[in-house]
């Protein structure tokens, strides 16, 4: 009845315009782009169905742990945007996750988005810059999603974002949005002070209660200038947030987002997989958000598609990720990173030049891949659709590390009691049973 139900509350509280668009540009024609990329690779060739554009650094808020320069002005303007998208439509691309800093902070977004009515386009945005006027020019245009960012209530919020009355703001944009009649999502980076109040049923529910239709949940990774390793989860945590959310999609009448698991529980990585690549607020292709570290952007005159296609730099982050995790390679390798910027003479992209320091500042701890505590989907729905178009896509065919090894250290980990809150460092894959890494070959 979970569907049904579902269906019945979007149908009724959303606009025509927005569902159709959704359906359509999304829907259909999203999964369409996956098949595209699935003949592609079986050619070898990369490019992503699903790209994230930063399209600027600038924001309203000063969250603990993030990896933005916010208080930089970079920004990609409306003609490079365009010229990007256009690219991307041109090999069948048709959805688009728009990032920041704040994404409502940049003057152009909306042009954006009326530039590109054949597109549909997600928005991470912290949501207080939504007024009633700019969430009806939304449900004018109708090819958009909010995905508004909620890091806790009151407290929890002003602390985790920096301001006063973080909490409250954020709420009148989520009002004005499903007031609006938009498709409206929330966004958890779920972390140690808002794990108890956030991945909770009850919180599910009065999300539905406010008129929310999907949520995402992903774990905080503590990287950036300034990391709060304090927030980091710990293996227990982990495994505790992806059965959280296989046993909520049973259970409760509201769509939720992953990105990190398969139909049958198994770990992957989208940039991994090469079904998502990121570019940043300078136009530099980026591997994904938090390797802020580029050898092309999406100013060369081969254009976006030839560009990420033939990037031996790419192509070394995914099958070299790919070959020694299937979790996050900055949170469990990031020696690894180093390696393939140091092979590549990558540039650091970002404004305050320290990107290769703060990678040397992480401790090694596991992120997504819990060998030994996958939870496959419960529902039909979810197992269908990551069945066909949301998987590895083989991209784990040539892998160098010990799973049952990695299974070890982690049932070593769950079974000790963590101390005072703090997450234990763990080794890297390769360096479980070993003195030295092995060789990546």
């Amino acid at each position: 009845m979970i569907v049904p139900q579902m269906l019945f509350r979007t149908l009724r509280s959303a606009d025509p315009r927005c569902l159709w668009k959704f359906a359509w540009n999304f829907g259909w024609k999203g999964m369409l782009s996956v098949e595209r990329f699935k003949r592609r690779i079986k050619r070898g060739e990369y490019f992503p169905p699903f790209l994230y554009l930063s399209i600027l650094n600038t924001c309203n808020l000063r969250c603990q742990g993030c990896w933005v320069d916010v208080e930089s002005k970079d920004a990609i303007d409306l003609d490079a945007l365009n010229r990007t998208i256009l690219d991307a439509k041109r090999h069948g691309n048709s959805f688009f996750g728009i990032l920041g800093g704040e994404p409502f902070m940049h003057p152009q977004l909306l042009d954006l988005l009326a530039a590109h009515p054949d597109c549909y386009f997600q928005i991470f945005t912290n949501g207080q810059l939504i007024t009633e006027k700019t969430a009806n020019r939304l449900r004018e245009l109708g090819n958009s999603t909010p995905l508004i960012s909620i890091e806790g209530r009151e407290m929890v919020s002003d602390e985790r974002r920096g301001k006063k009355d973080v909490f409250a703001r954020t709420l009148r944009g989520l009002e004005n949005s499903v007031k609006a009649g938009l498709l409206t999502g929330v966004a958890t980076s779920v972390c140690r002070s808002n794990i108890e109040e956030l991945l909770t049923e009850d919180w599910l529910r009065e999300l539905i209660r406010r008129g929310v239709h999907y949520a995402w949940y992903h774990g905080y990774r503590p990287v950036g200038p300034k990391p709060n390793f304090d927030l980091a989860l710990s293996p227990e945590q982990l495994v505790r947030i992806r059965r959280f959310v296989v046993e909520m999609r049973a259970t409760v009448p509201i769509a939720i987002i992953d990105a990190y698991y398969d139909h049958d529980g198994q770990a992957l990585c989208p940039m991994s997989t090469g079904i998502s690549h990121h570019i940043g607020p300078k136009g530099d292709i980026e591997p994904c958000p938090i390797i802020q570290f580029a050898v092309e952007d999406i100013h060369d005159r081969r254009g976006l598609f030839e560009t990420m296609r033939s990037s031996a730099f790419l192509k070394d982050f995914r099958e070299l990720s790919a070959r020694h995790t299937r979790g996050c390679v900055v949170m469990e390798r990031p020696d690894l990173i180093r390696e393939i910027v140091l092979k590549h003479g990558a540039r650091d992209t970002t404004t305050r030049g320290t990107a290769m320091a703060e990678l040397d500042a992480i401790t090694p701890r596991f992120s997504q891949w819990l060998p030994g505590e996958e939870v496959p989907e419960k529902h039909w729905m979810y197992r269908l659709a990551k069945k066909y178009w949301f998987h590895d896509f083989n991209a784990y065919r040539n892998v160098a590390f010990d799973a049952e090894a990695r299974a070890r250290q982690l049932r070593d980990e769950l079974a000790q009691p963590v101390l005072n809150g703090a997450t234990p460092p763990v080794p890297a894959p390769e360096l479980v049973g070993d003195s030295q890494p092995r060789c990546s070959g």
